[in-house]
């Protein structure tokens, strides 16, 4: 049996010699330099990874500096918008309120102006027979034209919208609402008419005293009487008697037809027989043309013949 001498002197076998080989080299090379390779690779790829993230954390924080300076930016804009559009609103509201305070001056200058026209007017046509007749004319001319303040007993009729359907949305507006359920300019102008030929000596609807001329229309939502805006309800007050009023007034057609539709769909239509109702005076009509007394045209001589 081949044996070698170990250090020291002993013998040592050589089966145990390539034992030790063995414990101390248990990789091969190739495999050695394979996981050394891995190493490496994994090391890289975690410092990329790394990097990654730090750049991705950059960027994130480079994307909520801009987003704040935009933010930043908007806000200043818009505080700045705002502010503009407040100090424009509060500028026309300013000029609205003198304009107002203007208008109700020129109006206050202007009815006192009109009386006193009508007592310089009445002064000196009161002082001849023919100018008081004329005086008395004038007077009543001006009652029938909705120009004197009235007051008496009559007839009160109030036009109301249907109420609101309690299953519709007042806030969402998913319901659209009925048309049909609105009082109209038509629904006024025939309590208004109805009231004329009942006789009615004067007619307001929501203190609007009704003239001549007055006009009654529909703009848009509004119900517009004498090129003003009323609401609902709808008060038409008739001064007359009240009887006569009443009797006349509900024997119309036209009226019974309105009540049928007001009942069908919802719309309140009532009356009520009153002891005293005030009608301001209305708006005061455009003269146009006048003539003197003293030049008003003889009246036309009678026909002698025997047919005339």
């Amino acid at each position: 049996m081949t044996s070698t001498l170990q250090r020291g002197g002993g013998p040592r076998s050589l089966g145990a010699s390539l034992l030790d080989q063995v414990l101390a080299e248990t990789l091969d090379p190739a495999y050695r330099q394979a996981a050394d390779a891995r190493e490496a690779r994994a090391a890289a790829g975690e410092e990329r990874a790394s990097a990654r993230r730090r750049w991705g954390q950059g960027a994130v924080a480079l994307v909520m500096a801009v987003t704040g300076v935009l933010a930043a930016v908007t806000y200043d804009a818009a505080a700045a918008g705002a502010q503009g559009r407040e100090e424009v609103r509060e500028a026309l509201v300013a000029d609205i309120g003198e304009e107002s305070d203007l208008t109700d001056a020129l109006g206050a200058e202007l009815r006192q102006l009109r009386l006193d026209v009508s007592a310089a007017r009445a002064d000196a046509l009161a002082a001849t027979a023919v100018g008081q007749r004329a005086l008395d004319e004038l007077d009543a001319a001006e009652v029938a034209g909705a120009l004197e303040p009235v007051t008496g007993p009559g007839l009160l009729v109030t036009l109301a919208d249907a109420e609101p359907d309690a299953d519709s949305d007042p806030v969402g507006g998913g319901d659209e609402e009925d048309p049909r359920g609105q009082v109209m300019d038509g629904d006024l102008q025939v309590v208004v008419n109805a009231l004329w030929a009942a006789g009615a000596e004067a007619v307001s609807i929501n203190g609007r005293r009704l003239g001549p001329t007055t006009a009654i229309r529909f703009a848009g939502e509004a119900v517009l009487v004498d090129f003003r805006p009323v609401a609902n309800p709808y008060l038409v007050s008739a001064i007359g008697n009240p009887d006569t009023l009443r009797t006349r007034f509900l024997a119309n057609p036209q009226v019974v037809a309105l009540a049928n539709y007001s009942a069908s769909f919802g719309l309140r239509f009532d009356f009520a027989q009153e002891d005293e109702l005030s009608l301001p005076a209305g708006s005061s009509m455009e003269l146009r043309s006048a003539v003197p007394v003293s030049e008003e045209p003889a009246a036309p001589a009678a026909d002698p013949s025997p047919g005339g």
